[in-house]
């Protein structure tokens, strides 16, 4: 009994000890930390150090959106079941198959110092806002820990583990149970293509001022990113864009070097089939000659229950070409990716800090940026592409798009493609670089790097419609300034719709209708421009025209989307054509009661609450609209879906967070954000930006001290607002 009462006083000792430690850290990054929110709320964190900048960071984003940073680490530390119940066991089980908690924690134990330490701040700056607001209530973490930004690395949305299957998972581990859902349903932390990213580099030979300029435009999901400025006496001044929950700037620019990810087409995962042999003696898998020991852990994974909680073990698979994630006939399949979130996180950090193309392309060596393609400009005039990053060497004999015999030794990866073997753009004489999530061999023109020089492999994009409508733009482009590159970037033309309702005008005019209202239709397509706005009639047309093509059954499906409107524009039936937009305008009439309905009636604008996931009312307030997805070849997008029970559609993903940047002496940037800053229905900066958003009307970012003083609203150390 004296040894279990001693053993319960050390504990309670040790627990005191740590939470001292703790609280002597909040104490001195507040003395350390001053927050200033400018006039749109955007706060400007100035530490003393990169760690007091890091702690004031992740307490600002708290204020704006705690929900979405918890929500964040909910997902990638594989408790989202806990929250929602035994249908997200597959995504929770997907995060422990590439590292479980226990190795979370070796990890970070490995991490340098200096990264620690930033980890460390990471966990001050959340829990310390949660102790001085304690009407917070979190839906399930509590407390967080400096191993959790290991779950959370590599910077894009969600990064390449989401791209594997739940649905296989479950089929592959829980073959038993097929009563449970297989839920890929979560924030949707990766955009589906074709949305996507635009980034534009211009040198300053097409500049007004002789400088640099960088557009940075990723369209994700809406209010996923929040827009920061980060400061510290140890030489960090970054700003952009941060995903709730991270601690670096993600998207954005420095005095001296601005960053813009597209997504890549790079193949950076594959699936390797592996040959099992079970006995006695345990689970192995053929390697060659070899019968290798299948790793196999056991987890237990908790679930929300309508009565309390319940707790599944599930045990895990891996080889050395990764977890197993499902079951190809006979064959058991490990999913390869990236995974190295030291080093990830060292990277995404590291990046904010650079100052020139050399010390940028040295970080770059580090390979760990797997999702993304990178478009980057800087003070010195340089501009640049890289094409992916993390890039596996294969053997080119094998087809990788497909799942490769694990068996055979010469299918392994052979490690990392350098650096300089990767496709890049470096100055090109044309004076300009973009990339739209489409092919990198059109990213300066006559410029780019050719096809033939690489593996198939490091590419798979086609041409989209955004490059092809960005190319014009910028080859015609000079004297730009950062008001002209903002308008070039929402240039409203749409050569998707020109490429279909061409075709729709071909048939007419062969085939002439008898019927008023077509007659009537044609002649107002006729006299379109192929533009997007909110008084466009023709857009109406052409969305419902596309949809009524794809619910025929018309339009091919195993086409990129290029392709595929070309096919209905040029290839398809002619009388079929006219019998679909016969169609089309009828959905219009249903819907809205005239074919003659702008398209400002029904792309709509609408955040109702601080909710992730918005329910969209018709009769609630809301803004017209005048841009359209990037599938159309809109380079500013507007991603939309409609309510359970709307006829309009509504935003959902697209131009988010979007800057402008030129550089010189001074940097100089504007920038937009979609609808505000705060997720707090009563905060002025929940909907100040809204009307903005819909007009392009961007503000001007306040990099320097002088000029955030001159905009500030308030100014206040952490815990100390009220």
């Amino acid at each position: 009994m004296k040894k279990l009462s001693f053993l319960l006083l050390l504990l309670l000792i040790i627990s005191c000890s740590t939470k001292n430690d703790e609280q002597t850290r909040w104490q001195q990054h507040v003395e350390n930390t001053e927050i200033i929110r400018d006039d749109f709320g955007v706060p400007h964190i100035y530490g003393k150090t990169d760690a007091d900048a890091v702690f004031g960071l992740m307490y600002a984003q708290s204020e704006d959106d705690f929900n979405r940073v918890e929500r964040n680490y909910i997902w990638a530390l594989g408790r989202l079941a806990e929250v929602e119940g035994e249908k997200s066991l597959y995504s929770d089980l997907r995060a422990n198959l590439y590292m479980t908690e226990e190795e979370a924690k070796e990890n970070y134990a490995k991490a340098p110092k200096w990264l620690q330490k930033l980890c460390i701040a990471f966990a001050d700056g959340i829990n310390y806002y949660l102790e001085k607001n304690p009407e917070v209530k979190p839906a399930l973490i509590t407390h967080f820990e400096p191993w959790m930004p290991m779950y959370f690395s590599e910077g894009s949305i969600g990064g390449d583990i989401e791209r594997v299957s739940t649905r296989k998972i479950k089929d592959f581990y829980d073959k038993s149970n097929s009563k449970i859902a297989a839920s890929e349903g979560f924030i949707r932390l990766k955009d589906d293509e074709p949305r996507g990213s635009n980034g534009f580099a211009i040198a300053g030979s097409k500049t007004k001022s002789g400088n640099a300029m960088l557009l940075i435009n990723p369209h994700t999901s809406f209010f996923f990113r929040g827009e920061v400025h980060m400061v510290s006496e140890e030489g960090l001044n970054a700003y952009g864009a941060v995903t709730w929950g991270q601690f670096f700037v993600y998207q954005g620019f420095n005095e001296k070097t601005g960053w813009m990810h597209t997504s890549t087409g790079t193949d950076i995962i594959d699936e390797f089939e592996e040959t099992i042999s079970k006995s006695s003696k345990g689970t192995h898998y053929i390697y060659g000659d070899e019968k290798r020991p299948v790793d196999s852990l056991v987890v237990q994974l908790k679930y929300k229950t309508n009565t309390g909680e319940a707790t599944r073990p599930f045990t895990i698979y891996r080889t050395h070409h990764g977890p197993i994630t499902h079951q190809n006939n006979d064959k058991w399949v490990a999913t390869a990716l990236m995974w190295s979130p030291v080093k990830a996180l060292e990277q995404s950090f590291t990046r904010t800090k650079k100052s020139n193309h050399q010390e940028f392309d040295k970080m770059m060596e580090i390979r760990t940026n797997s999702s993304n393609n990178t478009v980057y400009a800087d003070a010195d005039g340089t501009i640049a592409y890289y094409h992916g990053n993390f890039i596996p060497k294969r053997n080119v004999q094998f087809d990788y798009t497909k799942p490769v015999d694990g068996s055979n030794p010469a299918t392994d990866w052979q490690g990392l493609h350098a650096l300089n073997e990767n496709i890049f753009i470096k100055n090109p004489p044309n004076g300009w670089i973009q990339n739209c999530n489409s092919t990198p061999f059109t990213a300066a023109l006559a410029y780019s790097p050719k096809k033939e020089d690489y593996p198939t492999y490091m590419t798979s994009f086609p041409e989209n419609f955004r490059g092809i409508h960005a190319i014009p733009l910028l080859t015609k482009a000079s004297n730009l300034t950062l008001d002209n590159l903002i308008t070039l970037a929402y240039d409203p033309y749409l050569p998707g719709a020109k490429a279909l309702m061409t075709g729709l005008l071909e048939a007419y005019k062969k085939y002439p209708s008898k019927d008023k209202e077509v007659q009537e239709a044609i002649a107002v397509l006729k006299n379109w421009d192929f533009t997007v706005s909110t008084t466009s009639v023709g857009m109406t047309m052409s969305q419902y025209y596309l949809n009524a093509f794809y619910r025929s059954g018309k339009a091919p499906r195993n086409m990129d989307f290029v392709s595929r409107i070309h096919y209905m524009g040029s290839q398809s039936n002619l009388k079929d054509r006219l019998a679909i937009f016969k169609t089309a305008l009828e959905n219009i009439k249903s819907d809205f009661g005239k074919w003659q309905t702008p398209w400002g009636e029904i792309n709509r604008y609408q955040r109702n609450d601080g909710a992730i996931f918005q329910e969209f009312d018709d009769k609630k307030p809301s803004i017209a609209i005048g841009m359209a997805s990037s599938s159309w070849g809109a380079l500013a997008s507007f991603g939309v879906r409609k309510g359970t029970n709307t006829k309009r559609q509504y935003g959902t993903s697209g131009n988010s967070f979007v800057a402008v940047v030129e550089f010189g002496a001074k940097v100089k940037a504007k920038s937009m954000l979609a609808g505000g800053q705060s997720s707090d229905p009563n905060s002025p900066h929940f909907d100040d930006q809204t009307q903005r958003y819909a007009d392009a009307q961007f503000k001007d970012v306040a990099f320097y001290k002088e000029d955030v003083l001159k905009r500030a609203e308030k100014s206040y150390r952490p815990g100390e607002e009220k």
